[in-house]
């Protein structure tokens, strides 16, 4: 039972240092209320919850539909097939501020690694 509260103590304590480290260095209340809206609604499906569990949605960053903000919030107020849209929970400020959000996120590298791949050869010594 201590062990258990000395978790729950530790990661009360840490919390606010980890919560903090994902803000955009130099973020505008606008997009500070849209990284908390991303959170809210859109990182159940854009991101991956844990290492072993699969990923829904595409990842989201500043590239994401070329970059356009307003094919971006239009994407976020009517949805798609496959992901449903905001327009009736968010207004139009909002869907604003999470795409400003999103277009701080940088975006991910193109270029393949081998190291670590499972199955690359090894070096012979």
């Amino acid at each position: 039972m201590a062990r258990w509260a000395y978790m729950v103590l530790c990661g009360v304590a840490v919390w606010p240092f980890a919560a903090s480290a994902q803000q955009p260095p130099g973020a505008t209340d606008q997009q500070l209320l849209g990284m908390r809206l991303f959170n809210q609604s859109c990182r159940v499906c854009h991101t991956k919850p844990m290492l072993a569990s699969p990923q829904y949605g595409p990842v989201l960053s500043m590239d994401t539909l070329g970059g356009k903000a307003d094919a971006i919030a239009e994407v976020i107020s009517d949805g798609t097939s496959r992901m449903p849209g905001f327009k009736y929970t968010y207004k139009r400020s909002d869907i604003d501020a999470i795409v400003a959000y999103i277009k701080t996120i940088p975006a991910p590298s193109q270029a393949p690694t081998t190291a670590g791949k499972a199955g690359a050869s090894r070096e012979a010594d």
